[in-house]
């Protein structure tokens, strides 16, 4: 795998993302404004996250300490980030599902807490059959059952589960761009 613009799947993942992920929204609430040139450095680095930022300057028309700022306050933003991103079978994580979850009362709280969970690497809340969809990473089968039973189970306002055992990942790419 190499570095993309995703949030890491490592074991060293551990405790609230809360306080390590910057807010993706501006001062005023409203989501950073992006000009075509910011869009662009993202899709250079999202087509190579290590690329050097003499190459991408080149590439977009800025020089390497411009593109070093720009870079720096998308990451500061919240609008990307940039990690290694790997197999979980290669580091030992030999179980993923993806869990939907219905809740009763405060699906935002619910959501907060799962987010906690250094387990869950994806959290939405969505419209339709579940309040929210979580993915989670673990060791083994074992781990799985405990992360559903014992704690995504025992959040209060967690009403219902179903989990999707993933048997096989086919694809996973984050080269969507900018579009």
């Amino acid at each position: 795998m190499h570095s993309d613009l995703v949030a890491s799947r490592s074991a060293e993942q551990k405790g609230s993302r809360e306080s390590r992920e910057p807010s993706r929204e501006s001062r005023n609430g409203s989501s950073p404004q992006l000009d075509p040139v910011s869009l662009a450095i993202i899709e250079q680095l999202q087509e190579d996250g290590r690329r050097p930022y003499a190459a991408i300057g080149k590439a977009v028309g800025l020089s390497e300490a411009a593109v070093r700022q720009r870079v720096q306050k998308l990451l500061d933003q919240g609008v990307m980030q940039i990690v290694a991103v790997t197999d979980p079978l290669t580091v030992g994580f030999r179980r993923q599902a993806m869990v939907g979850v219905n809740v009763e009362g405060d699906v935002e709280a619910v959501a907060d807490a799962l987010s906690a969970m250094s387990e869950c690497e994806y959290v939405v809340m969505t419209a339709g059959s579940f309040d929210l969809m979580v993915e989670i990473v673990c060791e083994d089968d074992d781990h799985l059952l405990d992360v559903i039973n014992k704690r995504i189970r025992a959040v209060p306002g967690v009403r219902s589960t179903e989990s999707f055992v993933y048997l096989k990942l086919k694809k996973q790419t984050y080269m969507w761009g900018t579009r």
